[in-house]
């Protein structure tokens, strides 16, 4: 990256105080400059304390430019954003501190190597200046965001159309250094040197020893490479000046740059200078940002403190008043309580009545639910199985019949199922054997690996709603086409049943197969959904959990 504390350096004008004077806002701009620390803590001060918003939100802004000049960028940031929240867009008097806070967001994007950002925050200052002279500025940021982008060519438009408007002698000189700067960049080739050197003698003229800066940096670039001894030269003028200015960071570009370009007996020194340099600004910004961190963190804390003190303050005038409060409420609470049991032992009364007959119904409905379940379907599967089978398998028959017997025999015992192979073909032929000459089922998805992670018990209560499904269709729904389809569904297993019949009219009563159907599913945490208009066929929607 070119120069580029130089630039930002250059870029940066301070917002003016437009608003009323407080006595810690005029403490900390006369700090400011000199010791940013001590102007750090007073603009920390007013903006926590002061009722002006437009105060507070300039106050952060100076805060942002301090931190950011401190090598501090992400606490920088932070500030501006706080500056915002007090930043009304519609009221005319926010707008150069919007203007400022969005030109100090973009330069710090910049140096966080976020350009494309950059160019929209420089885009938001623009919006919001009047200032003819700092829109020049503006456009002159936006300009080296695009130029750091490497997209020269939007950068080279806007020098040129800048530079028409440039009016003082020092922002003329700006703009053309820098528009040269990227035509060489954009074409190699480009002779950038007279141009350089007359930005350059505009600048000497003018005494503006950071513009001399910028200037020596951009001809010692230009000549690196075809004379390296003029490029040396311009890196000691650089150096020369970054000294006089006080500027760590330009002081470490110039070294670099004698570094890349000096005679061979040179080197070490100047290595050597870079490193202490290099190493004191680390530290010296290391122990900025630290110190901002903890002004911050005094300030919030003695805020913390005091608003703790009225609370303490508060909760002492009510002391009184609540140990009052207290003694009704236990007289209250006494009363209530026994007006609380009184009715809690007759509705416990009411409650235990209603279980009891409720325990009656639900042995009724289990009973009635195994029958039709586990005996009526299976009876109905092997009439339809003998009535749609010209020659019957006798052994297969029998087996059959004798499982029934078995289940018959077993009726009052609970019997969880066991892991069933070859589940799903079983399940398969068992759904096709409702098939018939005139009523086609197909079944999509019915898999071993649809099957594999549901629990035998699920598997088993699946299989007897799936049949009960069937047995509804035979009886009721004269359809000619049954798709069946199982699809995985994340966590759990979907069963999507379609048919062609004439559905099920609204209000339609269920009856025992259905209720029965209904409450399979309730007790696996599963689900069941019915679609249908009379005469439009029937679609059903099962759901189940994984295990």
């Amino acid at each position: 990256m070119l120069i580029l504390n130089i630039l930002l350096s250059c870029n940066k004008p301070r917002p003016a105080a437009t608003v009323a004077d407080d006595p810690d806002y005029k403490k900390a701009k006369t700090f400011l400059y000199h010791q940013d620390d001590s102007a750090f803590y007073y603009f920390n001060k007013v903006a926590t304390r002061v009722k002006d918003s437009l105060q507070a939100a300039f106050a952060y802004n100076y805060m942002a430019s301090i931190q950011s000049d401190a090598g501090d960028y992400f606490g920088g940031q932070e500030s501006l954003s706080a500056a915002l929240k007090y930043l009304d867009t519609l009221k005319e008097k926010d707008r150069q501190c919007l203007s400022s806070t969005y030109n100090e967001l973009g330069l710090t994007s910049i140096r966080l190597r976020n350009n494309s950002a950059a160019i929209a925050f420089f885009d938001l200052a623009i919006k919001y200046s009047d200032g003819p002279s700092y829109k020049l500025v503006l456009f002159n940021n936006k300009a080296l965001a695009y130029r750091e982008n490497k997209e020269y060519q939007p950068a080279i438009r806007i020098y040129d159309s800048t530079l028409l408007k440039a009016k003082e002698p020092e922002t003329y000189a700006r703009i053309l250094s820098n528009s040269t700067t990227a035509r060489w960049l954009y074409h190699p080739s480009y002779n950038a040197a007279p141009e350089l050197l007359k930005a350059l003698a505009m600048r000497v003229k003018e005494k503006d020893l950071w513009g001399q800066n910028s200037s020596y940096a951009h001809l010692a670039d230009f000549y690196k490479s075809s004379r390296p001894d003029s490029s040396l030269w311009y890196s000691h003028q650089m150096y020369t000046v970054a000294s006089k200015l006080g500027s760590p960071d330009d002081v470490l570009e110039a070294l670099e740059k004698l570094i890349s370009t000096g005679p061979q007996k040179e080197l070490k020194g100047y290595f050597a200078r870079y490193q202490k340099l290099s190493d004191s600004l680390e530290t010296a910004r290391s122990a900025a940002k630290n110190q901002f961190a903890l002004i911050r963190y005094n300030t919030e804390k003695a805020k913390t403190d005091n608003l703790r003190l009225q609370k303490d303050n508060t909760n002492a005038k009510y002391q009184i008043l609540g140990q009052r409060v207290i003694i009704g409420v236990i007289i209250a609470a006494v009363i209530g309580t026994f007006i609380a049991l009184f009715f809690w032992y007759r509705k416990r009364k009411q409650e235990q009545q209603a279980a009891t007959l409720a325990a009656v119904r639900d042995t009724q409905l289990k009973d009635s639910k195994k029958v039709h379940d586990t005996l009526a379907n299976d009876i109905y599967y092997l009439l339809k199985k003998v009535q749609n089978d010209d020659v019957p398998d006798k052994d297969w028959l029998v087996n059959h019949i004798d499982e029934i017997y078995e289940r018959a025999r077993d009726i009052s015992y609970e019997i969880t199922p066991a892991a069933e192979a070859h589940f799903h073909e079983n399940l398969s032929a068992r759904l096709k054997a409702f098939a018939t000459d005139t009523t086609r089922i197909s079944l999509v998805g019915n898999s071993l690996e649809f099957w594999d992670h549901i629990d035998p018990l699920y598997k088993t209560e699946l299989k007897y709603i799936l049949q009960e499904l069937m047995v509804n269709m035979r009886k009721h729904s004269h359809a000619t086409n049954v798709v069946i389809r199982f699809e995985p569904s994340g966590d759990k297993a979907t069963i999507l049943y379609t048919d062609n019949g004439i559905g099920m009219a609204a209000g339609t009563a269920e009856g025992n197969g259905l209720k029965n159907t209904g409450n399979r599913i309730k007790t696996i945490g599963g689900a069941i959904t019915f679609d249908s208009s009379s005469g439009t066929g029937l679609q059903i929607k099962i759901t189940c959990p994984y295990v």
